[in-house]
């Protein structure tokens, strides 16, 4: 049975102020890295291969050099997440033509930092939001963070059809490098990880049909025997990455499959999409998805232009890609948004662009 549509109302994202070019990026790991040469020049060319030019940074590129604990990294992540998420929030509402005291829930989505009051509670006060708000704080998503977490905003709007739901999202990979860890994973890791955060304003019920796009229906697959694929180690120190050089690979061979399942349970086909809004989790990851889904290059320009010009800024991304799109005049009709994430999972949403 097909769920309600929910508008998406607004879309907007914020950076951190450090603007990294990849060069410089380069040139700092091999210094960083210096006690393992051997592998850091083994790898160089990843840097040069991830198809990004720059990204942005919460801490300026001296940070990287020398290693930092927990508190130092929570203070950062906290101080910096609000002040992202704050601006993205207010861009979002000006945009949706609303105020801060009009939003009667809000989703907040997050897995690289911890925070206890969780983000939503600090932002209830610096924003001015309702003290009797809804709130929802979500960790673990990984990239898959944006899709997923549009899915569960957008279920939290269907079922209070007229209320205002505030879709929040901010990665700081800046803040889990560990510069003494010259591992395989955390090299590649350097060569894309970048900073960010995006909000959305969303809405079910009548009266919405001036929106941008709307939410129709989302779906998640999780392979069996994953958990080794992409995710966190605890450390001393910090998070330390799970990253698997597998990841191409899976996409290539097993995303087609879930996808064309997720779609087949909603009556389409992929020819009956009119688009599609893809994370970009690096160059490789975007070459799997034009194989694996048979998709001409155009398809993905948005997404290699958001990954080119920021990285990949994990949940954050897909909502860079989603805004691009909808600024560009997108061909109208159903288009399918899609993450890879933890799990290992692939995050569906189906949207409803409007022309």
């Amino acid at each position: 049975m097909a769920t309600e549509p929910v508008s998406i109302l607004a879309v907007a994202d914020a950076f951190p102020p450090y603007r990294l070019a990849q060069r410089d990026v380069v040139d700092l790991c091999r210094e960083v890295f210096a006690g393992r040469r051997e592998l850091f020049d083994r790898l160089a060319d990843a840097y040069h291969n991830a198809g990004i030019d720059h990204r942005a940074s919460c801490v300026p590129l001296d940070w990287y050099r020398e290693p930092h604990g927990w508190p130092e990294r929570t203070a950062l992540y906290q101080e910096n997440a609000l002040n992202l998420l704050a601006e993205a929030a207010e861009s979002a509402l000006s945009m949706a033509g609303l105020g801060a005291g009009e939003v009667d829930s809000v989703v907040v989505v997050s897995t690289t930092g911890v925070s206890t009051p969780s983000l939503d509670a600090h932002l209830l006060n610096r924003l001015g939001l309702r003290a009797d708000i809804n709130r929802l704080p979500v960790f673990g998503l990984g990239c898959a963070g944006g899709v997923t977490g549009l899915a569960r905003a957008a279920d939290m709007a269907r079922v209070r059809p007229g209320q205002t739901v505030l879709l929040l999202v901010v990665e700081l990979c800046a803040l889990t490098f560990r510069p003494q860890e010259a591992t395989k994973a955390n090299v590649i890791a350097s060569a894309l990880f970048g900073d960010g955060a995006a909000a959305l304003v969303l809405r079910a019920g009548a009266g919405e049909g001036g929106a941008p796009a709307r939410v129709l229906e989302s779906g998640e697959h999780t392979w069996p025997d994953s958990l080794d694929v992409m995710g966190w180690r605890v450390e001393e120190d910090g998070l330390g990455v799970i990253f698997s050089r597998d990841i191409p690979t899976l996409v290539e061979g097993k995303l087609g499959e879930a996808l064309r399942a997720f779609l087949g349970r909603h009556g389409l086909k992929l020819s009956d999409l009119q688009g599609i809004v893809a994370h970009p989790g690096g160059r490789k990851v975007l070459e799997s998805y034009q194989r694996a889904l048979g998709l001409p290059p155009a398809a993905l320009a948005h997404a290699r232009e958001i990954l080119r010009e920021h990285g990949n800024m994990s949940a954050v991304t897909v909502l860079s890609v989603l805004r691009k799109t909808l600024e560009n005049e997108p061909a109208p009709g159903t288009h399918i948004m899609t993450a890879l994430g933890p799990g290992f999972t692939a995050g569906f949403a189906l949207l409803d662009v409007r022309p």
